[in-house]
């Protein structure tokens, strides 16, 4: 009884989306997993794996009402400093999710990108992703990103010196750098950025998350811990977002449609 309900909330919600106003990119700090398996009496590993499921349903949603990019917030270059098994159990979920998953997330043509400084994980977890990537390359209807030991302020600084040793090598003069030239060394450079950032757990920050791509995007924030953000609460920040009028800065609005013209999705 409870599936079927549930089922009926989100056909009514649905119904209530301007399918001409989606947005093309949605951004996701999915927080609260630990909190919601220890409210619930288990451990903060067990909110993990609720986590995975909440993702797995809210990928088919978007790809089904026609969001092109979900970009979400996997493993922060802070979350190293957690407890060493937490990490572990961690490390080890995107191990079993990638192993099991892959197939079936290529066969719904679901592109997969791993974003961040893959550098610090071990040979075999490496491999896994640029095997995910491999496997996945190909398919152009929605893309998944994965935003894995990423750090908004690390990326920065990345572009920065690449920035500083093409200057000092004579490839490019100083005065030539500009917003166009330092986008298109960021990790996201092949997408456009996001619509609409979606935090969950209440918390109202966003964490060194996508510090570049956000100046502009929508920002969402509910008390729903991640394990509990189900399709119903996707819907519901969407028609959020659409109640919005969206300025950029300037005084008029920019509807999505002529934003879909002014960029183009790796």
């Amino acid at each position: 009884m409870k599936l079927k309900n549930s089922t009926s909330k989100i056909k009514d919600l649905s119904s209530e989306i301007d399918k001409l106003r989606v947005p093309n990119h949605i951004a996701v700090i999915m927080d609260g997993n630990g909190r919601w398996g220890v409210n619930k009496g288990f451990t903060r590993s067990y909110g993990h794996n609720k986590g995975v499921s909440v993702l797995k349903n809210i990928i088919r949603l978007s790809k089904k009402i026609g969001i092109k990019v979900l970009t979400v917030y996997a493993f922060s270059t802070e979350n190293w400093t957690r407890p060493p098994e937490e990490v572990n159990f961690l490390l080890n979920l995107f191990e079993k999710v990638l192993d099991q998953e892959i197939n079936e997330l290529n066969r719904e043509l679901i592109r997969i990108k791993f974003i961040g400084d893959l550098s610090s994980f071990s040979e075999d977890l490496r491999k896994k992703f640029v095997n995910a990537e491999n496997i996945t390359h190909h398919n152009d209807e929605f893309t998944l990103n994965i935003c894995t030991n990423y750090g908004g302020r690390q990326e920065l600084v990345k572009v920065a010196k690449e920035l500083a040793r093409k200057s000092i090598s004579g490839e490019i003069k100083p005065d030539q750098i500009n917003e166009e030239m330092f986008e298109s060394l960021l990790l996201t450079s092949d997408f456009q950025d996001p619509d609409l950032l979606i935090r969950t757990s209440g918390e109202k920050r966003i964490s060194n998350f996508l510090l570049w791509q956000l100046a502009y995007s929508e920002i969402y924030i509910t008390d729903v811990l991640w394990p509990e953000f189900d399709e119903n609460e996707f819907l519901k920040a969407i028609i959020d977002y659409q109640s919005r009028n969206r300025r950029f800065g300037g005084i008029k609005s920019v509807s999505n449609q002529s934003l879909k013209s002014s960029f183009s999705f790796g």
